[in-house]
């Protein structure tokens, strides 16, 4: 079934993308319509993203110290 696109905005993007990549309108939809398709499909979620940095916090030590405002105003010479 035929896509009917009835949006100005949605139109000139296509007609920019076409110009750009130096094709028809529906090639430039499908183009476009293609790679973000592919960039969705290789985007991790944010909690596999951050899984090396939890695993390198759960492996550090706890000291058992407190690390306060005055441990911070020390740290940044404000004391």
């Amino acid at each position: 079934m035929p896509l009917n696109i009835r949006s100005d905005e949605v139109n000139r993007l296509a007609e920019r993308q076409a110009a750009a990549k130096r094709l028809n309108k529906t090639d430039a939809v499908k183009l476009a319509l293609e790679n973000e398709l592919r960039r969705v499909d290789r985007q991790e979620p944010l909690w596999l993203r951050l899984k090396p940095l939890r695993e390198r916090i759960a492996a550090c030590s706890d000291t058992g110290l407190l690390a306060d405002k005055d441990f911070f105003d020390d740290l940044n010479g404000e004391q």
